[in-house]
């Protein structure tokens, strides 16, 4: 072997190696722990990489990356008639991940703006199949049936749909008017209804005191000069009042009993 030829060898191995390295280069590849990777290898899927540090070789294979972690997305503000015939406007919002990337990307294109308008539609459905009273009362109950009827639907396309809020409902300024009066005309009757309880209550009072005072009518004299006493002391004013001879004659006779004892002591 001539020494041209050799140095050509050499040259064509060098070249070789240079190519070859930097193919390696050009192939590495990393994923971070929340993401995957689904390779395709001329068109057809060929496996799925990562997380950490993988091969996708130049011009025969390609990739998709997807993100794993959950994904809060807005459901954009829907217009909907209830199913007592109310115009109302409701939006939410929707946690969802990526559980199986491989049909995430082979199923559907765009998974992410599939779910959001597969959560479109089914709000408006929702709303149709409620009363307004249900929608605002029992909101929770409808997420849930929103939840399960949106991942019914992303379950084949490798997504998961964890939980569905709804984050305002709106209702027009008429409804919200006669809302707010049958809640005052609410509010006035617990109010009624506390103070007839309370009239009830005192009329029972009243009525055992009559009772007590008739087994010994002298208590309602006691009681009525009580009452004289707290009215002059509050208004300061001189009050004459008429007693019965009765209540005198019993007073005197009290008085003198007094001072006879007194005296004998």
């Amino acid at each position: 072997m001539s020494i041209m030829d050799f140095f050509a060898a050499r040259s064509f191995l060098i070249l070789f190696a240079v190519i070859a390295l930097a193919l390696l280069i050009m192939s590495i590849r990393v994923a971070n722990q929340y993401e995957r990777s689904v390779v395709f290898r001329l068109g057809k899927f060929n496996r799925t990489a990562g997380p950490g540090l993988y091969l996708v070789w130049p011009l025969i294979e390609w990739q998709t990356k997807l993100d794993l972690r959950t994904i809060t997305a807005n459901v954009e503000q829907q217009e909907g008639i209830t199913r007592d015939n109310v115009p109302i406007k409701v939006d939410a919002v929707i946690w969802y991940r990526i559980v199986d990337p491989e049909r995430a990307v082979i199923e559907v294109k765009a998974v992410s703006n599939a779910v959001v308008q597969v959560s479109l539609t089914t709000l408006r459905t929702v709303l149709g199949q409620h009363t307004l009273d249900e929608i605002l009362k029992d909101q929770d109950t409808i997420a849930e049936v929103m939840q399960k009827s949106i991942d019914a639907v992303t379950e084949p396309w490798g997504v998961k749909v964890e939980l569905v809020q709804m984050k305002s409902v709106e209702i027009p300024p008429s409804m919200q008017r006669a809302m707010a009066q049958e809640a005052e005309a609410l509010r006035e009757k617990r109010a009624r209804l506390i103070k007839a309880e309370a009239e009830l209550d005192a009329a029972e009072q009243l009525r055992q005191a009559a009772e007590v005072i008739m087994q010994n009518p002298a208590g309602l004299e006691l009681r009525r000069m009580q009452m004289i006493t707290e009215v002059g002391a509050e208004q300061n004013t001189m009050t004459i009042i008429m007693m019965p001879s009765e209540f005198v004659a019993m007073a005197k006779g009290i008085a003198d009993a007094a001072r006879t004892v007194a005296g004998k002591a």
